[in-house]
């Protein structure tokens, strides 16, 4: 079972379902990565609740009718991890999209990780 492609399948249902709001379950690597989703503008909020360990995200939508995430897929899985130097790392959409990476730092954008020259494994592409 891979927890983060549940993560990500989730919001991809969501998203398609034209639901407002998500609840899942909570991890820090989920928690860093919904951090990256609201620092990028692909949703509204999220709120942690620790007591219950859930998660709650508020989607963004534009108009009211179309999810502002359009594609959200995974890269980098457990039996096949994909890692890249800064140098490689992928243009989502030429640069519209982001790729979200787990580095070092922590789970940043692929234009944080070139800005910081560091690579690292390569979560998932948003657009």
């Amino acid at each position: 079972m891979d927890p983060i492609a549940d993560f990500l399948t989730r919001i991809r249902n969501a998203s398609l379902s034209k639901h407002k709001l998500l609840e899942l379950s909570l991890s820090n690597i989920k928690r860093e990565i919904t951090n990256v989703l609201l620092e990028n503008g692909y949703i509204l909020d999220y709120k942690v609740d620790s007591q219950k360990k859930i998660i709650k995200i508020a989607l963004k939508y534009y108009q009211g009718k179309i999810c502002v995430i359009q594609q959200i897929i995974r890269i980098s899985k457990p039996g096949l991890r994909k890692y890249c130097k800064y140098r490689n790392l992928p243009r989502v959409l030429n640069g519209l999209g982001i790729a979200i990476i787990s580095t070092s730092d922590g789970i940043i954008t692929d234009k944080q990780a070139r800005k910081k020259k560091i690579g690292g494994e390569i979560l998932c592409y948003v657009y």
